[in-house]
Parts: C-alpha cells; sequence; structure tokens
C-alpha cells in the first residue's frame, strides 16, 4: 500500500481511526477521511499531526462531497453508516439515505474518478436480516454486487467485507464491561448463550487490505475467527481486569437481537473458496436472463451450514483470556493490575 492516495469514508469512527494509523505507517502519500463529525476530526487532525491526511467535511448522502473525497484516490474505504439498531428502527428512511443511498454515491464516484478498488463494510447483521439496520446494509451489498454485475468492463473493482464484533470498537459490549467494573456495578449481559465472533481492530483492517489487493468485482470477504459466549466474555474481562468473580445481571434479549452471530448463509459457504484466514464469496454474475432464476437450479451440497458464531472454534475462559491480552487497549489496562 506505499505511494498510494486511499479515501476512508465514516474515517473518524473505530475502523477508521486503525486504519488511518496503519496507513500512515506504510508510506502512502495521502489519506482522504470523509465525515460529518466536526469534533472527531479535529481530534483526529491533533493527534495524527501529518500532512498527508486530509479531512473533508460531509456526508455520502451528498454526492458532491463525495466526489471531492474519493477525486484522486486509488482505494477507497466505505465504512460510513447508519450503525446503532433502534435508530434505525425508529428513522428506517435515515438508514435508507445513508446506508444504501450514500452508498450508491461512493461506488458510482469513484468508478468516476476511476478508483481501482472499493471496498464496502459490511456486518453479519445483513444476513437474515431482522431489523432495519441488517435490511439497509443487506441492499448496500445489493448495490454493490448490482454495480459489478451491470459494469464488468469498469477499471473499478468493487467488493464487500463482512465483520461480526469488532473487540473494543466504539460502541461494542467490551468497553462497557470495563466502565461497569470501573463503577462497582453488575455487568450487564442481554443473554448469556449469547455466541459472538471476535475479531480485533487490526485483523478488521487486514481484512479490508485483503480486499483491496485480491478482490475481483463483486467478491464478498469473511475473515475466518473463534467465538465465545457473552457470559464468557464478560467474566474474561473482570479476571484479566483483576475484578475477580463478577456479578452478572441478565437483561433478556432486546429487540431485533439475535443469539447467534452469522457470517455467511449455507448458500454463500456452498460457493465460497478457502483462502486461509479469509473466505471468499464469488459474484453470482448471471445476467438479466430471467431463465438462469427461474428455469435453472443448481445442486448443492444439503450438508453445507451457516458460518455462524455457534458453529466456529468456541473458546473457553482460559481461550478467551489469551485472546483479550492480545488487544493493546486491553492489554495495558492488565499490566496496571496488581499480580
Amino acid at each position: 500500500m506505499e505511494d498510494v492516495t486511499v479515501t476512508i469514508t465514516g474515517g473518524t469512527g473505530s475502523f477508521g481511526c486503525t486504519m488511518v494509523e496503519r496507513l500512515l505507517t506504510q508510506n502512502v502519500r495521502a489519506v482522504h477521511v470523509l465525515s460529518r463529525d466536526e469534533t472527531k476530526q479535529d481530534a483526529m487532525r491533533r493527534r495524527f499531526a501529518d500532512p498527508r491526511l486530509k479531512l473533508f467535511l460531509g456526508d455520502v448522502r451528498d454526492l458532491t462531497s463525495v466526489q471531492d473525497a474519493v477525486a484522486g484516490a486509488d482505494y477507497v474505504f466505505h465504512a460510513a453508516a447508519l450503525k446503532q439498531v433502534p435508530s434505525c428502527e425508529f428513522f428506517p428512511h435515515q438508514a435508507v439515505q445513508t446506508n444504501i443511498i450514500g452508498s450508491s454515491n461512493v461506488i458510482h464516484a469513484s468508478a468516476a474518478a476511476d478508483v481501482r478498488s472499493v471496498v464496502c463494510l459490511s456486518t453479519d447483521k445483513a444476513v437474515y436480516p431482522v431489523n432495519v439496520m441488517g435490511m439497509s446494509k443487506a441492499l448496500m451489498e445489493k448495490v454493490a454486487q448490482a454495480f459489478a454485475r451491470n459494469y464488468p468492463r469498469s477499471s473499478t473493482v468493487v467488493s464487500m467485507t463482512r465483520y461480526g464484533n469488532v473487540m473494543y470498537s466504539r460502541g461494542s459490549v467490551i468497553p462497557l464491561f470495563v466502565d461497569q467494573l470501573r463503577r462497582g456495578e453488575p455487568l450487564t449481559v442481554t443473554e448469556p448463550r449469547m455466541t459472538r465472533f471476535l475479531m480485533s481492530l487490526q485483523e478488521s483492517v487486514e481484512l479490508v487490505e485483503h480486499a483491496f489487493l485480491h478482490a475481483e468485482p463483486g467478491d464478498l470477504f469473511v475473515r475466518k475467527g473463534p467465538a465465545c459466549t457473552v457470559e464468557t466474555l464478560a467474566r474474561a474481562v473482570a479476571k484479566l481486569l483483576g475484578y475477580g468473580e463478577p456479578e452478572i445481571r441478565v437483561l433478556g434479549t432486546r429487540h431485533g437481537e439475535k443469539l447467534h452471530e452469522t457470517l455467511l448463509r449455507r448458500e454463500e459457504m456452498a460457493t465460497s473458496i478457502d483462502e486461509g484466514h479469509y473466505y471468499r464469496v464469488p459474484l453470482d454474475a448471471r445476467s438479466l436472463e430471467y431463465e438462469l432464476y427461474f428455469d435453472r437450479g443448481e445442486h448443492r451440497s444439503v450438508e453445507v451450514c451457516d458460518y455462524s458464531s455457534d458453529t466456529t472454534e468456541q473458546l473457553d475462559l482460559d481461550q478467551t483470556l489469551d485472546l483479550l491480552r492480545t488487544i493493546p487497549e486491553i492489554a495495558s489496562q492488565a499490566s496496571q493490575v496488581p499480580s
């Protein structure tokens, strides 16, 4: 990734900050960050103090601001989205405007600017979606795939990455547990048996870079990873930070919340390609010949199952502790705990 310009939409979030930090150590030519949050942009400007970092105030809903941010870019990472499930439930039209129409703006503006590769950030919630956030991200994926299918001669490669739980990202459960422990409060979980994939921010950035460098038009990438129950995660955080056996308060499953995360449906697993640390799902590139959809089928193994947080490797308490020790934010706090 040397001597290139990279644009990151929604770049002041957890993913964006981690990716900016990584890119600036790789001798890139420039990093463009598009976001609508002035406060976070000012904090990022002060934190990195690097002339290669250029901040664009704007919104993916506004095509002009997107065009300005992607001008001259070689790669675009599209992370801007409305991500909070309750917000999208109460304001579904806003989710459509940002997650679907905004994504279309990013893809088409990037193609017009001759960007080499666009990677769109998706989520496990797009698989079997039960809420507006997941539905809008599923349609974002369809927008990306439709571009790849409808513009096969485009020099811009559009692909997608799907994530589950990213440890210690903004709004995730581990920082919540840390705050509750410090305040002497019980750790709140909605359902102790819930399982969640465990991926670090660093691994999430590596997945994007893999897609930048290896994607074919319309590809979907998922990183393989372990999972554990939410109860195991809560107990591991408490033990690592020296709080012993925590009190756990069960809240009950919230509206739109799944018991397990699914990163790939069985239909996607059936066509996926194993690339070591990653699964790659190629684009279904059938044309608009309707008989290909209605009159012909495919023979697939009935034994293929979803790739989900209850079918992947399950970590016990000790294994979860070992994984948490690899997260810098957790490790730095654990090192201050008296032995």
